[in-house]
């Protein structure tokens, strides 16, 4: 299948099933699989277009495949899924009173090593073109955490946030999206970061780690 190719970014419209065997390794793969929870069909989602692609999680041998693309992978949403034991949870902290009815928090995981990290941004901080997106800021900071990998795979790319802030970042980004709806605001949105240029100054990631408590 021919990729659509926006300046460092490489986009897929089709099944990762059928693209990531045709894709080199990369350095990270960091991505938001569909957990399986009907979230498209959820009610507080009345402005998105009810869909079938949160039906069901993913095959384990898909799951399986995406991390062994990468160096380093980063799953959204993995505790839903039948991942190895990590000691590196990234957690990222919606800010919403104790009351509120949805998840507080979404959790990640990833094979990196080290110490759990906190991101705290309010999930009513930004705008969404797709039900289940992330805040750009958020992966923003989940590349950096990463050791700022050089090329990003996203199988799951969604609205392309991952990519958006891959091209923010000055990195290359791969991103395979089935939904032709979410494919086109993918590349509307990483066209238009492509066009803005490098806007984030990556920090650098300490070495060290915490102490245990």
């Amino acid at each position: 299948m021919k990729p659509v190719i926006i300046g460092d970014a490489t986009l897929y419209l089709g099944d990762c099933m059928d693209i990531l065997p045709t894709l080199g390794k990369v350095d990270a793969v960091i991505t938001d699989p569909p957990y399986g929870i009907g979230i498209a069909k959820n009610p507080v989602r009345q402005m998105h277009e009810k869909m079938d692609w949160d039906a069901s999680v993913p095959d384990t041998s898909l799951i399986d495949a995406c991390i062994a693309c990468g160096d380093i992978a980063l799953l959204w949403g993995g505790n839903y899924f039948d991942l190895p034991p990590s000691q590196c949870f990234f957690v990222w902290d919606k800010m919403q009173p104790q009351e509120f009815s949805l998840a507080m928090c979404e959790q990640a995981w990833t094979n990196k090593k080290g110490p759990a990290k906190i991101y705290k941004q309010s999930v009513l901080s930004y705008r969404k073109e797709h039900p289940t997106q992330k805040p750009v800021e958020l992966m923003a900071w989940c590349i950096e955490q990463l050791g700022n990998p050089q090329t990003i795979l996203d199988p799951f790319m969604g609205s392309g946030t991952t990519g958006v802030a891959a091209i923010q970042l000055g990195r290359k980004f791969i991103g395979i999206e089935r939904e032709p709806k979410y494919f086109e605001i993918a590349c509307q949105r990483i066209e238009q970061a492509a066009a803005q240029g490098k806007l984030f100054a990556p920090e650098p990631v300490k070495q060290h780690q915490e102490p245990l408590i």
